[in-house]
């Protein structure tokens, strides 16, 4: 569509400029030229110009102007001749080229478009009338993933993402920040949670062994419908950060599997620091020292197992016995009564919350 729009400017252009205009790709394609025979060629010198800049180069008689959005150029305009006035001309197309297509997408792009409807930059009003003009399927099963990128190689992750789902018509990525990337993705219905992670999984992986980069990925649950999109990219916000907040060391958090730690995330801070209060009045939950928080912790992977924990801790089991009972002692809760296991969980995550000052959305 690119290459009609483009022309259609080369056309109406050629005359008044009078000299052989056109645009080419970033493969240094000729994709329009107000000389038809030209159309269709390509010069590979051209395409090693055509690196991350966007300054004017001159090659073959002709002055090349390169544009787009990304860091490297999706295009270029050239205008005959190396002088000044070719240099304006081409400046000026560039613009003029870069405003139409700008334009263009924000009205025609269907990526572009479900951008806009995950970020409720659309009135729910006007979905299903921008979809009819699109002729986007809006009853397709889909699912947002929000790829957050950590650290990385100096590559491209939108680059990446895109090639690793290339087909445009179903799976659709775009930034909304520097360093989040969101891929809509199309699945067939009644899928299951561990399949998205496996999917999930993949992306993670590729990113850290070929491109040595790393990223997280938060997962909101299918919806079917064009409207529910945005729920499932909030929830995938949400799978991040609460991620963040109660499970640091995963790279992949899927929302459907947040459990109690959503329930947290939602409740006011004030409501919080009541419920410690009041679950420790004997004693601070402060008041306990690492080692103890570490035996706490395992007691609790051993499902408040004693012998497996006493033994997972190369501890004799009187020596468990014996923290336990320091324990009930410094907080009024024995650990290994199961109601008193559970608001003793649930205050360590209240609390883990709490000093992580968290970033609601």
């Amino acid at each position: 569509m690119s290459n009609r729009l483009f022309q259609g400017v080369m056309h109406q252009m050629r005359d008044t400029i009078n000299r052989v205009i056109g645009v080419v790709d970033e493969t240094a394609t000729i994709i329009s030229c107000s000389e038809l025979s030209k159309i269709g060629s390509t010069n590979e010198f051209i395409a090693l110009d055509l690196s991350e800049s966007h300054d004017i180069f001159i090659r073959d008689g002709y002055t090349y102007k390169p544009f787009g959005p990304h860091i490297k150029p999706d295009y270029a305009v050239f205008v005959e001749g190396v002088d000044e006035v070719a240099a304006k001309y081409a400046q000026i197309l560039a613009i003029t080229l870069s405003t139409i297509k700008q334009y263009y997408d924000e009205k025609y792009d269907r990526n572009n478009f479900v951008k806009n409807v995950i970020l409720d930059n659309i009135l729910p009003g006007d979905i299903y009338i921008k979809a009819r003009e699109l002729h986007f399927n809006t009853d397709a099963s889909r699912v947002a993933l929000l790829i957050r990128v950590v650290s990385t190689n100096d590559v491209s992750v939108y680059d990446v993402i895109q090639n690793l789902f290339p087909d445009k018509q179903k799976d659709f990525v775009f930034n909304i920040s520097e360093t989040d990337i969101v891929l809509i993705k199309e699945i067939r219905a009644g899928i299951e949670s561990k399949d998205l992670e496996k999917l999930a999984r993949s992306i993670v992986d590729t990113l850290s062994s070929e491109f040595y980069t790393k990223a997280v990925v938060g997962i909101g649950t299918s919806v079917s419908g064009i409207k529910d999109l945005a729920k499932s990219f909030k929830e995938a916000q949400v799978a991040l950060e609460v991620g963040k907040v109660f499970d640091n060391e995963q790279a992949i958090v899927s929302y459907d599997n947040l459990g109690i730690a959503r329930l947290i995330y939602q409740l006011p801070t004030t409501l919080c620091e009541t419920f410690l209060k009041e679950v420790f009045k004997q004693g601070s939950i402060d008041s306990l020292d690492h080692e103890t928080l570490f035996t706490i912790h395992r007691f609790f992977e051993n499902n408040l197992n004693v012998s497996e924990t006493s033994r997972k801790l190369f501890v004799h089991r009187n020596t468990l016995v014996y923290r336990l009972e320091k324990i009930k002692k410094l907080t009024g809760l024995d650990l290994r009564e199961f109601d008193h296991a559970i608001v003793f969980k649930i205050a360590l995550m209240v609390k883990k919350y709490l000093t992580s000052d968290p970033v609601k959305l």
